[in-house]
C-alpha cells in the first residue's frame, strides 16, 4: 500500500476501495460497478490481506444469492412465496398513487410493481423518487383474498447500495490534506486509472473527460484513435450519464416526447454522451438544429413551449487517418457526419476538444491496483458540485485577450469552472493554480477554433488566444500543437513546372491545388489527368495550353511545341473538390516546365485567364489568403486588379507574405520564375 492509499484510508475511511478487486469480480458479475464497490467498501475496507479475501468471498456470496437476474425473476419469486422471507439485491424506484393515497416501488429485474412501502425509506432516500436506486431489501410474502388489488409483496427493510445522502463538508475538509498532484492522482484512481504510469498531459485530458458531469450544459468533443478509453467514463464510473451508442436517436428520444409529454435524455440524465459520432443520425430533419440550440442556450423550443434542461453533451468517436494527414487534406472535425461535418456553426459551440491521439491505448498497466473512493461517491460528488459555480475564479487574476468572442469567453470560463470543481473543490486556489487552469482551457477552445478557421474561413481569423494579468499587464500568448495545420508546400526550390494555387473548389471550400508538369520530346501532344469528369476545370486547362500555342514565343525563342509533349497532372489536395480557376497557374507551370526552371520557393499563384489573355481578380482575397498562409506559402502573386481589395485583409495576415503584382500572363511567369 504506497503512501497515498494511506492517506486516503485515513481521512475517507469506508468511503474507498481497492480497485483491483472491483475489477476481479466485475469480469464475472454484470453488476454496475458502483453497486460491487458499495458492497466492496461495506466487507474490504481493511489492510489486512486476510480480511480482505474473505471479505470478497462474502462479496461474491451476496451477489450469487441475492442478485436478481431479469431471466431469473420468476424463481426468485417463488423463493419468498415458499420460504415467506428472503433478501434480494435491485433497482428500486417509487412512485406515490395519489388516488389510494400510498407510495408504492416498482423492481427493475425483479419486474413486479404497485409494492407498498413505508413513507419513512421515501423521505430518508429521497433518490427513490428520481429515477430510483440499488438497495439490498428485505422481502416477505403475505397474501390476503380480502384485500384486493393489493400486491402480497411486502417490503420489511430497505438499504440503498448507492449514497443516499453525501456530506459536501467531509470532502471540502479531507481535500485539504493533500496537495494539488496527490489529489489528481487520487480522482484518476477513483476512475480506475494509475496515475504513476501516466505522463502529466494526459492526466488532464482524463480530467477534461469529467468536466462534464461536474458542469452544467458543457459541450465536449474527443476524436482519436481506438482504444483510448474514451466512453469508458460516461458508461461504467457514473450513474448520472448515459451512453447513446450507435449514435442514431430521435428529437422525442434526446429532447422532448410531444404525445407522452415526457422530457428526453437531456432533462433525466447529467450528461448524454454519443459514441461513434460518425453514425450520430436524427430521424427527424430538425435534429441537428434542436441540438444547435440547445447547445448555446441549454433550452430547446418543441410545440408551445420553450424547456430548459442542465445535460451536458459529449461526442466521442475515432480518427481512422493520423492526424497529420488529417490537418493537411482536412480538418480535425472531419469524422462528424455529413450533415455536421462543414457546420461551422454547430462546432463554435464545442467548449473544448480533447486531443485524443495524446492519451495512450489502454494497456493492463494503466489500470491502478490501489485505492480510490468508491465511484458511487465520487459520482455523488460530481452531481453536487453541479450546483456550484467558479466561472468568475479567474477575474481575480487575470483578464482575457480581445481576440476571444462571446462564446470562446463561456467555453474557456466553463472549462476553468470545471476544473476547478474537481481539483480545489473547497475554493482554495492560489494564482498559479488558476494560471495552469486558464492555460489548459484556453489550448482546448483554441484547438476548436483553428478548426472552424478552416472551415469557415475568415469569418473565424481571431485565434491568436491570450490572457492578460491583473497585475502586471502582461499579456501571454498560448498556442496549440497542430497549428497551422501541418504545412502542404515544402520549403526550399521545387521542380521546373511544378505550382501551387489557391481557388474555390466545387464544394465551395476554397482549397490548395497543386499542378506537376512533365515536358517530354514528341510531337506537341498535350495531356491531362487529375481532373476526373470536371467538364470546367478540364476547360480551364485547355485555355492554359492554347494560350501557352499561341504566346509562348513572347517568354523565350527557345521553347519549342512541335517537337515536345506536355503532361499534366493536378491535385486536390484539400479534398475540396476541383476548381476552374486553373488557367493561370497552368500557364505558368508549363512555361516553367518548357524552360526547364523552377518556380521560386514556397510560391502561390493567384487569379485565373481567358482565352483572350484577360485576367480576372481574385473573389474573397481575404479567405484566400488566410488558406495560403495554413497551406505554408511564403511569396504570393496577385493580379493587380485585386489591389483594390487589399484593404479588406487584416493587416497581420497582409504582412505574413511577400506579396507581388502582376500585369499580364507573361509578367505572371517572369515574376514566378524570378526573372527579371
Amino acid at each position: 500500500m504506497d503512501e497515498l492509499s494511506k492517506k486516503l484510508n485515513q481521512y475517507f475511511a469506508g468511503r474507498v476501495v481497492r480497485k483491483d478487486l472491483t475489477k476481479k469480480i466485475k469480469e464475472g458479475a454484470n453488476v454496475p460497478v458502483y453497486v460491487l464497490e458499495y458492497l466492496l467498501g461495506m466487507y474490504c475496507a481493511t489492510d489486512d490481506e486476510e480480511g480482505i479475501r474473505e471479505g470478497v468471498e462474502t462479496v461474491k456470496r451476496i451477489l450469487a444469492d441475492n442478485f436478481v437476474r431479469p431471466d431469473e425473476a420468476e424463481k426468485v419469486k417463488s423463493k419468498i412465496r415458499e420460504i415467506g422471507k428472503y433478501t434480494v439485491i435491485d433497482k428500486v424506484g417509487v412512485k406515490l398513487n395519489e388516488k389510494k393515497d400510498v407510495y408504492e416501488a416498482e423492481f427493475s429485474n425483479l419486474g413486479i410493481k404497485g409494492v407498498a412501502i413505508s413513507p419513512t425509506y421515501v423521505k430518508q432516500y429521497e433518490k427513490l423518487l428520481c429515477g430510483g436506486i440499488w438497495c439490498i431489501i428485505k422481502m416477505d410474502y403475505y397474501y390476503d383474498e380480502e384485500a384486493k388489488g393489493t400486491s402480497p409483496f411486502n417490503i420489511s427493510n430497505l438499504t440503498p447500495i448507492q449514497m443516499p445522502n453525501l456530506d459536501m463538508e467531509e470532502i471540502f475538509n479531507g481535500r485539504k490534506n493533500f496537495t494539488k498532484d496527490e489529489w489528481i492522482d487520487v480522482l484518476l484512481r477513483s476512475i480506475g486509472m494509475e496515475p504513476t504510469r501516466l505522463e502529466n498531459p494526459v492526466k488532464w485530458h482524463l480530467l477534461a473527460r469529467m468536466i462534464p458531469l461536474v458542469e452544467n450544459n458543457y459541450n465536449l468533443c474527443e476524436l482519436g484513435p481506438r482504444g483510448t478509453g474514451k466512453s469508458h467514463v460516461y458508461k461504467e464510473i457514473s450513474p448520472n450519464s448515459i451512453l447513446v451508442s450507435g449514435g442514431q436517436t430521435t428529437v422525442a428520444n434526446l429532447f422532448y416526447n410531444m404525445a407522452s409529454r415526457q422530457i428526453g435524455l437531456v432533462g433525466l440524465w447529467d450528461c448524454v454522451a454519443f459514441d461513434e459520432v460518425a453514425g450520430i443520425t436524427f430521424k427527424d430533419k430538425d435534429g441537428i438544429q434542436i441540438m444547435k440550440d440547445y447547445m448555446a442556450s441549454g433550452s430547446f423550443a418543441r410545440g408551445k413551449e420553450e424547456k430548459n434542461a442542465s445535460a451536458s453533451m459529449v461526442f466521442v468517436g475515432n480518427i481512422n487517418q493520423s492526424v497529420d494527414v488529417l490537418l493537411k487534406t482536412s480538418h480535425l472535425f472531419e469524422p462528424f457526419p455529413e450533415a455536421m461535418a462543414n457546420d461551422s456553426a454547430f462546432f463554435d459551440r464545442m467548449h473544448y476538444y480533447v486531443p485524443g491521439w495524446e492519451i495512450p491505448k489502454m494497456r493492463p498497466e494503466f489500470f491502478t491496483d490501489e485505492y480510490g473512493f468508491i465511484t458511487d461517491y465520487i459520482s455523488e460528488f460530481m452531481r453536487e458540485m453541479r450546483k456550484r459555480s467558479f466561472s468568475d475564479a479567474l477575474d481575480k487574476y487575470f483578464l482575457l485577450g480581445n481576440n476571444l468572442n462571446q462564446r470562446d469567453v463561456i467555453a474557456v470560463r466553463k472549462t476553468v469552472s470545471g476544473l476547478v470543481k474537481l481539483i480545489y473543490p473547497n475554493g482554495e486556489f492560489t494564482k498559479d493554480d488558476i494560471e495552469e487552469i486558464l492555460r489548459y482551457a484556453l489550448i482546448g477552445r483554441r484547438r476548436v477554433k483553428e478548426q472552424l478557421k478552416k472551415i469557415g474561413g475568415m469569418e473565424f481569423y481571431d485565434v491568436y488566444f491570450s490572457y492578460i494579468d491583473n497585475e502586471t499587464m502582461a499579456e501571454e500568448f498560448v498556442s496549440v500543437p497542430e497549428q497551422g495545420g501541418g504545412k502542404i508546400i515544402p520549403e526550399g526550390m521545387g521542380k521546373p513546372g511544378h505550382l501551387y494555387t489557391v481557388a474555390r473548389g466545387k464544394s465551395g471550400i476554397i482549397g490548395t491545388y497543386k499542378i506537376e508538369t512533365q515536358v517530354i520530346s514528341g510531337n506537341g501532344k498535350f495531356e491531362k489527368t487529375g481532373l476526373g469528369s470536371d467538364r470546367e476545370a478540364k476547360e480551364s486547362i485547355e485555355t492554359a495550353f492554347r494560350y501557352f500555342r499561341a504566346n509562348s514565343k513572347n517568354i523565350s525563342g527557345s521553347i519549342s511545341i512541335t517537337t515536345k509533349d506536355y503532361l499534366m497532372h493536378v491535385q486536390d489536395i484539400n479534398g475540396v473538390g476541383m476548381t476552374s480557376e486553373l488557367a493561370l497557374a497552368a500557364f505558368v507551370a508549363l512555361c516553367s516546365g518548357a524552360l526547364g526552371k523552377p518556380p521560386q520557393s514556397q510560391l502561390v499563384v493567384l487569379g485565373s485567364l481567358s482565352i483572350g489573355g484577360t485576367i480576372t481578380k481574385v473573389e474573397e482575397l481575404a479567405n484566400v489568403l488566410q488558406v495560403c498562409f495554413d497551406s505554408g506559402a511564403k511569396k504570393v502573386l496577385i493580379p493587380m486588379s485585386s489591389a483594390v481589395d487589399i484593404p479588406t485583409v487584416p493587416p497581420e495576415l497582409f504582412a505574413k507574405f511577400q506579396i507581388s503584382f502582376y500585369q499580364s500572363p507573361e509578367d505572371a511567369v517572369f515574376k514566378a520564375l524570378g526573372v527579371e
